[in-house]
């Protein structure tokens, strides 16, 4: 026998001396106790950072969260063991690969595991995850998932009745009751954080929230209800481009009064910047849901109305998709078209970049035979946490940056200066949108663009985004939101001075109804009051 059997052998017949082979209750007692131990390091850190100094009741605190913990587990792991005890081995050796993920994720990135952030993960695409990989993540998984699962891979679990399962399922319930019930103190705390701590629990945080966003995202599945029949109210040719930023966010645009230059190009042009527009969402699917539909989406638990693009479609407009992102609603237009179906017209360095989506943009608007076309870009924009590989090499304004997806490794200045990149070269692409509305003769054009969310850069220990809406700090609901109107679209709208548009309080609500305006359709869905091109008596400015 070589060593690499020897191994395993000498590993059994340890836990056969140690007296580790456990009946089926006692270990899931002993797992329950190591998942709240091993896997809950952010849960404990911030009941102490928020519970500092720390007296005795806070203390009886963190203890009551780790028998919080402990006690969902032991309760879920026990109705598993009544189904059947060979579920057990598999269930919990799921569960520590999981969470070896999740807490990788929750350390380096400071994310919170709600619905918001799983509808991220499920939205998020090979390339994307590619980014986040590194060798800490690695060695993290190595040490946190595969060697546990390893090791629980060789315990023998000892079986037990059904009815001794369900003795140990109640005495645990209630002495776990009993001391919630005991320290009803350390309740008004865990009730004040309940949504942190919520997202920090695992594995249920990730489970359950997973669980939630599928449901509504089948429940949204169902056939779409069509919207009502729609009429111009104007006749002539007209083009508009809306432009679906990613995770920019308008603390770090010059437009908005960033110290630094990163909107130079856009100032030439002649652009108004909207002010105080804020995000329904922090995270993709729910802003771009938010943005093409006629309703505010954000108070309801689904809607399977029809997005804008497939209605503007529906009502006579050429309607033409062209994306580097994910996270649309189901879109039936004219083209829809990925970055990979571009790039094999392309040519240059540009190509692996959002100005892709500019090739052959104009020939496609000219091949049209409708007076009206719809065109929506939707960038990779300033994703990270990889912010370096947004941007092409002559982009590359700001120095030194981070070129690790490990953001808290880095100094803030680098991190802020990788993403300050993104958005200077958003500048860029924006700026060519608006050439090649330029370039399109006796036409109204205009071009709208607007984030899906902000970006947190490391504020209060905060990255990326997805964190729960109530919670989030500004920079990640503070959104730029930017229009540029040919003068032959401003004459029409009768918007040759713009300054009240430029101060008016909007959010991505008034997308749907504006894109509208903008075209001229009537329906008895347009709301005026929405449309940021229309000055009606009552509108809030």
């Amino acid at each position: 026998m070589n060593l690499r059997e020897q191994i395993p052998e000498r590993l059994t017949a340890l836990y056969g001396r140690l007296g580790f082979n456990p009946s089926a209750t006692m270990f899931v007692l002993i797992f329950a106790a190591l998942n709240g131990v091993l896997f809950h390091l952010p849960l404990y850190s911030f009941a102490v950072k928020d519970l500092a100094p720390l007296s005795f009741s806070s203390s009886l605190t963190l203890l009551t969260l780790f028998v919080l913990v402990m006690l969902v587990t032991v309760l879920v792991m026990y109705l598993f063991a009544l189904v059947s005890q060979r579920l057990l081995k598999p269930l919990a050796m799921l569960i520590v690969f999981s969470n070896a993920f999740a807490l990788y994720f929750i350390l380096t990135y400071q994310v919170i595991l709600d619905k918001a952030m799983m509808g991220n993960v499920f939205n998020t695409n090979t390339g994307e995850a590619g980014s986040y990989l590194s060798f800490s993540f690695l060695w993290h998984v190595l040490l946190f998932g595969v060697l546990p699962v390893w090791l629980i891979s060789r315990i023998t679990i000892k079986h037990v009745s059904r009815l001794r399962t369900i003795g140990a399922l109640l005495l645990s319930f209630i002495v776990g009751i009993g001391w919630l019930y005991g320290n009803a103190q350390s309740w008004l705390w865990i009730d004040k954080h309940g949504r942190q701590l919520g997202g920090m629990i695992l594995p249920w945080s990730y489970v359950i929230n997973a669980t939630r966003y599928q449901t509504e995202k089948a429940m949204q599945s169902r056939e779409l209800e069509l919207l009502p029949a729609a009429h111009f109210s104007a006749q002539g040719k007209t083009v508009v481009v809306l432009v679906i930023g990613e995770s920019a966010r308008a603390a770090d645009f010059s437009l908005y009064g960033y110290t630094r230059d990163t909107n130079p190009m856009l100032e030439k042009a002649g652009v108004t910047a909207i002010r105080n527009a804020h995000a329904c969402s922090t995270y993709t699917t729910a802003s771009l849901q938010c943005m093409l539909s006629h309703v505010d989406t954000g108070n309801k638990l689904f809607h399977n109305h029809e997005a804008l693009p497939s209605y503007l479609q529906r009502s006579g407009i050429d309607t033409i998709w062209l994306t580097r992102n994910w996270g649309e609603p189901p879109l039936k237009v004219n083209t829809y078209l990925r970055d990979t179906d571009i790039r094999s017209t392309c040519a240059g360095p540009h190509c692996d970049y959002d100005e892709v989506l500019l090739t052959g943009l104009q020939q496609r608007i000219a091949n049209t035979d409708s007076d009206k076309v719809f065109v929506v870009l939707h960038q990779s924009g300033s994703h990270g946490p990889d912010y370096y590989n947004h941007y092409p090499a002559d982009g590359e304004q700001f120095t030194p940056v981070c070129r690790s997806v490990q953001l808290q490794d880095c100094t803030p200045d680098t991190v802020t200066n990788a993403y300050d990149n993104t958005v200077l070269y958003t500048d860029r692409f924006l700026s060519g949108t608006i050439d090649v509305l330029r370039a399109i003769p006796n036409t109204q054009t205009m071009m709208m663009y607007i984030s899906d969310h902000g970006e947190s850069l490391g504020e209060y220990g905060l990255y990326l985004h997805g964190t729960p809406y109530s919670l989030a700090p500004d920079v990640q609901k503070d959104i730029p939101y930017i229009v540029w109107m040919s003068d032959a679209f401003k004459r029409h709208k009768a918007l040759a001075a713009d300054a009240a548009l430029a101060h008016a309080k909007h959010a991505q609500q008034t997308v749907f109804h504006s894109i509208m305006g903008a075209f001229d359709l009537r329906s008895d869905i347009y709301d005026p009051k929405l449309d940021i091109f229309t000055d009606v008596p009552n509108k809030k400015r």
